[in-house]
């Protein structure tokens, strides 16, 4: 059994460190709600574009032009989000073997693949693996910026017209909730209309805490969600389009893919902060338990000690 002092010195120990996941986990929950503002003033804008888009592709057939038509894939471009730092649960993981598993699919099939990664531990299991890099995105991950989106987007849609990238995946967290974060893998280009139509649009963005009770709050509004969907919604509207759709489209087109970019960068870091939180949550209640463990032991070998000890003196005074 150890001795008192040195279980005196790892609930020090314990308690130093559980210092530390207390503090991170409320610097995440500050992080996280700051990253919930920026989604949540983004999204009517995000809504009303795609609306029309939506609606000016799914009405004239012959306006949508070669960026909603899929063609023969020789090389694709891979946009992979994560973070910049550690100690976030499976957040990174996860989007690294999703992203080696694309990868490595379409190497498979004779594809050539080009990895645009946002993030530092995307970027250096990039390196790792020797995959084909588009540079250095990294500042994005920690300081989320609309510009730097819609220059990776003009780029990837310059190259998409010339035939040089033949389809465009992102790889990223889909932020529901601060406890659910949903691993996706989505194609920006082509545009696919179904796919665009069926997009779950529902986050909570009023919650930092991950319970149970937002887990069933969530799911009642799964139901209702789908349930409207099962109803329909009606997708024509009267707009009056000048000069001509082919104009509004090639406008459009352009907004709508930097606002994708943007949406799973907004995402990712809301996903980050979130599972970060939930991480740090987890190892502080660990360490409470583990405290609550320590002081019992350290309580019953003072006990034994104590009683050792008086059973000394008591046996030194019989003997007396």
């Amino acid at each position: 059994m150890a001795s008192l002092k040195e279980i005196k010195n790892r609930i020090t120990s314990v308690q130093s460190t559980r210092k530390i996941t207390s503090a991170m986990k409320m610097v995440a929950s500050s992080k996280l709600h700051h990253a919930q503002q920026m989604i949540e003033n983004m999204l009517p804008y995000e809504g009303m574009l795609e609306h029309i888009l939506k609606t000016f592709l799914a009405s004239d057939v012959d306006a949508k032009g070669s960026i909603t038509q899929a063609r023969p894939v020789k090389k694709v471009a891979v946009l992979a989000f994560s973070s910049n730092s550690s100690l976030c649960g499976g957040f990174n993981a996860n989007v690294l073997k999703l992203m080696q598993k694309t990868v490595d699919g379409y190497l498979e099939s004779g594809v050539e693949v080009i990895v645009y990664p946002i993030g530092r531990k995307v970027a250096e299991k990039v390196q790792k693996l020797g995959y084909a890099s588009a540079g250095n995105f990294m500042q994005l991950a920690d300081k989320p910026n609309s510009i730097q989106c819609a220059e990776i987007g003009r780029q990837l849609q310059q190259d998409f017209d010339k035939g040089t990238i033949d389809k465009v995946v992102m790889i990223y967290h889909h932020f529901k909730s601060a406890g659910s974060q949903i691993l996706q893998n989505k194609t920006l280009l082509p545009i696919d209309i179904e796919s665009a139509m069926d997009y779950d649009h529902f986050r909570d963005l009023k919650s930092t805490i991950a319970s149970e009770e937002a887990t069933r709050y969530l799911q009642e509004h799964q139901k209702q969600r789908e349930y409207e969907n099962k109803q329909g919604t009606k997708l024509n509207d009267n707009f009056i389009v000048e000069p001509d759709m082919q104009t509004i489209l090639t406008m459009l087109v352009p907004r709508y893919v930097n606002l994708m970019i943007y949406t799973a960068l907004l995402d990712s870091n809301a996903s980050e902060h979130a599972a970060r939180m939930v991480a740090m949550q987890t190892a502080t209640d660990n360490a409470d338990e583990l405290l609550r463990t320590l002081n019992l032991q350290y309580n019953k070998s003072r006990q034994q000690a104590i009683t050792s000890e008086l059973l000394d003196i008591v046996g030194g005074s019989v003997n007396n």
